[in-house]
């Protein structure tokens, strides 16, 4: 397991442990992980293995809560300004993206 996928799993966890927490009642609830459609990945993207594919899925459907966090791997040398810029390069209009960055793939 690549250290960007065991950092994406962390970040879902500890995403999910704080909205747990946060609710005001004691009744039961489901705590979901929110994934664009595989739909919406680029073609090059469907061959990737289920985790990369999967990682890609949360940062599109997830950008405001990747955008506040920095990039940790070095590739703010790149332009990245935010973990999302690892996934994507440039958005459309809302909900679409122009152009997906490679560096998330290795």
């Amino acid at each position: 397991m690549s250290l960007r996928s065991l950092f994406l799993i962390l970040l879902m966890m500890a995403t999910a442990a704080i909205v747990a927490a946060c609710g005001s009642d004691n009744s039961a609830k489901v705590n979901t992980i929110v994934l664009a459609p595989e739909s919406q990945l680029h073609p090059d993207l469907q061959s990737a293995p289920t985790e990369v594919k999967e990682a890609y899925r949360f940062a599109l459907a997830n950008k405001e809560l990747l955008e506040q966090i920095p990039c940790f791997c070095g590739c703010s040398a790149a332009g990245h300004t935010s973990n999302y810029r690892c996934y994507v390069v440039e958005d459309g209009e809302p909900g679409s993206v122009i152009q997906f960055e490679n560096h998330a793939l290795g």
